[in-house]
């Protein structure tokens, strides 16, 4: 089986459909469809069971996998470390990162970069998912976890405490809660992961029992600006809230564990020009934010 051959196979395993694996790999169905047929051919041997839910790995399809896995990693690590020798400050630079990071960081990095650097093209990509350095589905990375693949380097270029905040509009028509009342006769607004994973869930170590759940939002940026539109009180890192011109509350109280901010990247890919001009302008725009 050649790369080739195997990349079809692999986006069928993962998407389960032809179509799917036809959007991944950029071509037709048909194309999907024939390359899969000559391949099992080739093979004498049945990979997929077709059925009305989608592709399905027969055994020897399973065998057939984790060789083709095998080879993927190869063929990556091979792509990295040709990579990693590339001095020229020129072509495409991925960078993952989150909404919140790529407007307040981000995009001022990118435009720092281009003044200096004009060849470089960065390629920015702003969800909650976190895409793979390994399969060098990005270049880079800007997250709040820090990943614990050795192959990465993380470096952390920021460190937050998160505080309690609401718009001064919020204040003017609703008071400020008191410490140990559980926010009763409050508009809350959270972050809805945090909300999912915790029984007992706080802001700033305050019970939230008493309080109103008003709005959960699936982004820190939505939380930051629906604290600003007067929605309800949220946690936010102090450096954000201050930034965005919100009122802090209880300003002697900060949530237990601070948020931190990481800068990760692949090792083989470190060196490389042009990821390291984008390395030195991420890091210059978050060098005032604190740590």
């Amino acid at each position: 089986m050649n790369w080739d051959d195997a990349r079809v196979f692999l986006a069928v395993c993962r998407e389960s459909t032809l179509r799917g694996a036809a959007r991944v790999l950029g071509v037709d169905q048909a194309t999907v469809g024939r390359r899969i047929t000559a391949l099992e051919k080739s093979l004498s041997a049945t990979l997929f069971l077709r059925t009305s839910e989608g592709y399905a790995l027969t055994a020897v399809g399973e065998a057939a996998l984790a060789a083709v896995e095998k080879m993927e990693r190869s063929a990556l690590e091979l792509e990295r470390q040709i990579q990693g020798l590339d001095d020229r400050l020129t072509g495409l630079v991925r960078v993952s990162t989150t909404d919140s990071m790529a407007i307040d960081f981000l995009i001022p990095a990118i435009a720092r970069l281009h003044q200096q650097h004009p060849d470089v093209r960065v390629q920015l990509d702003a969800s909650t998912q976190f895409l793979s350095l390994a399969k060098r589905e990005a270049d880079i990375a800007v997250r709040n976890t820090r990943p614990d693949n050795p192959d990465l380097i993380a470096r952390r270029v920021a460190r937050w405490p998160v505080g309690l905040f609401a718009s001064q509009a919020y204040v003017d028509a609703n008071g400020v809660p008191t410490p140990g009342s559980a926010f009763e006769g409050h508009d809350l607004v959270v972050y809805q992961p945090y909300l999912q994973s915790q029984k007992d869930m706080t802001l700033v170590s305050e019970p939230l029992t008493r309080g109103r759940i008003v709005s959960s939002l699936s982004s820190s940026l939505l939380v930051r600006r629906s604290i600003a539109a007067g929605i309800g009180i949220g946690e936010v890192p102090v450096y954000m809230g201050e930034r965005d011109g919100l009122v802090r509350l209880w300003p002697e109280r900060t949530r237990p564990v601070p948020y931190d901010v990481w800068l990760v990247t692949h090792a083989d890919l470190r060196h490389t020009a042009r990821v390291r001009v984008v390395i030195d302008e991420i890091v210059a725009v978050f060098s005032g934010s604190g740590e």
